[in-house]
């Protein structure tokens, strides 16, 4: 899509397993416009993107904010689950989180739990070898 593009995504797993909602999203375009609470969900045919949405008093929910065109909706789409397929990954599942706090703290203590690995490496490189 010409002028528009997507400069930020950021994308909170959430952690029921049996839940149909998977993550929360965050995306910027053009550096300027915010769009928060998409919600990545499970559904019959795979993953797909939300868009945030407002319950209605009858009931109903009506999108907030949503793209006008399909090649927008693809963009968004597969912008924010490539980025949670690969939080997922980088999160190897060791991630199940229930409010974002709850979420900042857990990879501060995969941050921790890095440094650490990497402090072994660095001892095992300086050990002398064994024949």
């Amino acid at each position: 899509m010409e002028g528009l593009e997507i400069t930020d995504c950021r994308v909170r797993p959430c952690s029921k397993e049996d839940e149909k909602l998977k993550a929360f999203a965050t995306i910027t375009f053009n550096n300027c416009f915010v769009v928060t609470d998409l919600k990545v969900i499970q559904g019959n045919k795979g993953l797909f993107v939300a868009m945030p949405s407002r319950r209605r008093k009858d009931g109903k929910f009506r999108d907030i904010a949503h793209p006008l065109n399909r090649e927008t909706r693809a963009m968004i789409e597969k912008r924010v689950l490539d980025l949670y397929h690969r939080e997922m990954k980088r999160l190897d599942g060791r991630i199940a989180v229930s409010s974002e706090e709850e979420y900042e703290e857990t990879l501060a203590d995969l941050e921790l739990d890095r440094e650490a690995d990497l402090g072994d490496l660095e001892e095992e490189e300086k050990a002398p070898e064994r024949s």
